[in-house]
């Protein structure tokens, strides 16, 4: 017995000790805390700005809570285009009208102590800090309401310690001089709600289209789970994470009682409809004002520090990317829609109207639309003046008056592209690599390869034939050989923001993607071509001057070399061929303006796409259905080529024509092994051609073709061109013709390959020529030999 109350004395000494360590170890740290904050110059620095809060507190009035100054956008020329509308004294709403559901959603999911502290809340800061450590990013805020009205009015998004104490000054100061209801009624008009929104007012017109005194529970719900985070929340673009976050605030109302059981079940099964009102003056819907205005936020963004990605190492990188995007963005939006900015684009909008009349005209007669009255058959383009790599129009779809909001399909959609990827990840980079345009490649229908356009293979082809024809197996080889790690790297390194882990494969060579590309992107990326590889990320803002007449943004394009010079170069050559002679030549241009072009066409028609461009400007154009589907007589060269013709034509009207510039012979040791002298290769070059040429998209033509037999015995001079068998004749003819032996033009026409054929019937003698022209495909199996005739055919 005396052993254990030996034992339990013992014990309790210990605890006794323990806790006098403990605190003296707390009193040392705290001391030394102390010291560090003074002798450190922490508390020089905390006392002013709790100086700097307390002045910009004492000179503020009820006036100062105001909503700001409207922003105005100008065009190339400095022409207004458009004012943003923010919301005015009128919208103002005081206090006594604000419905109480408001402020109960607000107090519950924001701030449930708000009645309770003076302007900061400790615990929850403490709370936010622990969250912090335990999953090293942010998953909850310590901010009060009043915390955040002082970081709307007076600071900007700074992610460091001054700002944060500095508004924890500005929200005490605050808590002094105006009462609970002043500081919710400031807060609930200045609050952001997203696509230009501000304030309780200007989100229930813009988003419902009623009175404040008309929204129910779930509507107001709905509302107040947007400023938390603008561009997550948007309930136009992200409406199912505005739900999930309405589905919250409405549990947390009922666990506060502020709301029945019965009372949010009606709510939360509600279903939101939005009501946007046709005519606005706060959101601008046409296509110039969302990519302007889009731009021009991402401008201050960048003034402001931030760094723009497009790839992450991880999921978790992406997600504190993505946050950290959000809030930055959310914050310059704010600040461009009533900070009273000017802002000057590069838009040209005679040039815009061009192309929105181009789109308007060629699909005038598809009228068929879905459930809520738009088109159904869209378009997007998106032009770039080639000198400045500015954007000078962008349209995002048909013209529409009837719909409230429009989707800018420019440079918000992305879609399969079709062949016209094959340029910028599978040719060029093959050109980096030692191809030429005269490159010989084997087309061919290989097991686990694509097929081509009317199931057509020519035997040995130049890459730029393969090109002219779009011919989907050449692509795929040439692909393969360079990986498609190494060809997806070009469109990352051009900002292409949808290239995927799932886009690792051969297909993509084809515009087989997981998610796809825009108008924007492919521009920017063709018009790299045009500018000897050197990239330009695209925008519309040339510059930004606030209030005060300073100007705070330039743009300042910086050139990113992507391909090099005479890679760009060969390329560009080739597609002048592609609309010369090739799948694009329906979209020449009528002054005869030298251009480059590529078509794409995805599977069943359900995209179809022409990228090209001149010295001057580049036009990419996408035809196809919101919701993918097939669309009868969609091709490359179809619809969207005719819109790119119609608005090339107008805009190069009265400009001189320009030559594109040559690019840098190669030496034949750089050359691939199996490359061949372009003069011996005269099937690169068949203008005598009436033949119509598919698009090889995927599988798709652009074109229906016509006969072969027919077409080429009444009108070419380079009969082997569509036959597709004879790979040892076309050798020997291809050999033989070089040579100007009669016998390699009779083995090129007997077998009908078009490269032996072609080139036997062009190499310069006379028996090899008629042997060539007339048994390969002229007269056919009527006066040629009977391999020949088969061939031909």
């Amino acid at each position: 017995m005396a052993k254990q109350k030996k034992k339990k004395k013992k014990k309790q000494h210990r605890v006794f000790w323990f806790f006098i360590k403990l605190q003296i170890f707390l009193m040392v740290l705290i001391l030394g805390g102390l010291c560090f904050y003074y002798f450190g110059g922490y508390a020089d620095k905390v006392a002013k700005l709790h100086s700097e809060a307390v002045e910009l507190v004492q000179k503020s009035d009820k006036n100062t809570f105001l909503p700001a100054r409207t922003s105005t956008l100008y065009d190339t020329n400095g022409n207004e285009i458009s004012e943003t509308a923010t919301t005015k004294k009128a919208d103002y709403v005081k206090y006594a009208d604000i419905p109480q559901n408001f402020v109960n959603c607000m107090v519950s999911i924001e701030d449930k102590k708000f009645y309770k502290h003076n302007g900061v809340d400790l615990k929850a800061i403490v709370r936010a800090a622990k969250s912090i450590i335990k999953n090293k990013r942010i998953t909850q805020g310590g901010s009060t309401i009043t915390m955040q009205l002082a970081r709307n009015i007076y600071l900007d998004t700074n992610k460091n310690w001054q700002r944060k104490v500095k508004e924890m000054f500005i929200a005490m100061e605050l808590e002094k001089k105006y009462s609970k209801n002043d500081i919710m009624e400031f807060y609930l008009n200045n609050v952001y709600f997203m696509n230009g929104y501000y304030g309780i007012q200007a989100a229930c017109h813009g988003y419902f289209n009623c009175e404040l005194a008309d929204l129910d529970l779930s509507q107001t719900a709905f509302l107040c789970a947007i400023p938390n985070s603008p561009t997550y929340y948007d309930p136009i673009n992200n409406k199912d994470h505005t739900l999930t976050r309405r589905n919250l605030i409405l549990k947390n109302l009922k666990e506060d009682g502020k709301i029945t059981q019965q009372e949010y079940e009606a709510a939360i099964n509600e279903e939101i409809t939005l009501n946007m009102p046709e005519k606005d003056d706060t959101v601008k819907y046409n296509y110039v004002d969302t990519y302007a205005y889009y731009c021009a936020t991402r401008a201050l963004m960048e003034n402001e520090g931030f760094t723009f990605k497009y790839y992450f190492d991880s999921d978790d990188e992406e997600k504190e990317y993505d946050a950290s995007y959000d809030e930055m963005y959310s914050y310059c939006q704010k600040k461009l829609y009533s900070d009273g900015y000017k802002i000057y684009t590069s838009i040209d909008l005679t040039m815009q109207q061009q192309l929105q009349d181009s789109i308007d005209l060629t699909l005038l007669d598809f009228t068929d639309t879905t459930d809520d009255g738009t088109f159904k058959l869209q378009s997007a383009a998106t032009c770039i003046d080639n000198d400045t790599g500015e954007v000078v129009a962008i349209v995002g779809g048909r013209s529409q008056d009837a719909v409230s909001h429009t989707l800018n399909r420019a440079y918000q959609s992305h879609r399969q592209p079709g062949s016209s990827i094959k340029p910028l990840i599978v040719y060029t980079p093959s050109f980096e690599r030692g191809k030429t345009p005269d490159t010989i490649v084997n087309d061919h229908k290989f097991d686990g390869g694509p097929s081509n356009s009317g199931d057509s293979y020519y035997g040995d082809v130049t890459i730029r034939f393969a090109v002219q024809k779009s011919l989907n197996t050449v692509a795929w080889q040439l692909y393969d050989e360079l990986t498609p790690k190494v060809g997806l790297q070009y469109l990352k390194d051009m900002n292409f923001t949808n290239i995927v882990k799932d886009d690792y494969v051969t297909a993509t060579a084809l515009g087989g993607f997981t998610t796809g590309v825009s108008t924007l992107e492919m521009a920017s990326a063709y018009s790299t071509l045009e500018n000897d590889g050197m990239y330009r990320n695209p925008t519309c803002i040339k510059s930004i001057v606030d209030s005060d007449n300073n100007i705070i943004y330039t743009s300042s394009q910086k050139d990113t070399v992507i391909y090099t010079e005479t890679a760009s170069r060969m390329m560009t050559d080739v597609m002048t061929d592609v609309m010369k002679s090739g799948t694009g030549r329906r979209a020449n241009l009528d002054n005869g303006m030298p251009c480059a072009g590529k078509t794409g066409t995805t599977n069943d028609k359900k995209d179809g796409w022409f990228c090209g461009f001149t010295r001057y400007y580049t036009t990419c154009v996408w035809v196809g259905c919101d919701m993918p589907e097939t669309v009868k007589n969609l091709t490359g060269s179809s619809y969207p080529a005719e819109i790119w013709k119609t608005y090339m034509d107008q805009i190069h009207a009265d400009l001189t024509p320009i030559d594109f510039l040559p690019y840098a012979q190669i030496s034949g040791d750089y050359q691939d092994s199996q490359d061949t002298p372009a003069d011996d290769q005269t099937q690169n070059n068949p203008t005598d051609q009436t033949v119509t040429t598919p698009d090889a998209g995927t599988t798709t033509p652009d074109q229906t073709t016509t006969d072969p037999n027919n077409t080429q015995g009444t009108t070419t001079t380079t009969p082997g061109e569509n036959n597709s068998q004879g790979t040892n004749g076309g050798n020997g003819g291809n050999t033989s013709g070089t040579t100007g032996d009669t016998t390699g033009g009779n083995i090129g026409g007997n077998t009908g390959d078009n490269t032996g054929g072609n080139t036997g019937g062009s190499a310069g003698d006379n028996t090899g020529g008629n042997t060539g022209d007339n048994t390969g495909g002229n007269t056919g199996g009527n006066s040629g030999t009977t391999p020949g005739g088969q061939a031909g055919q």
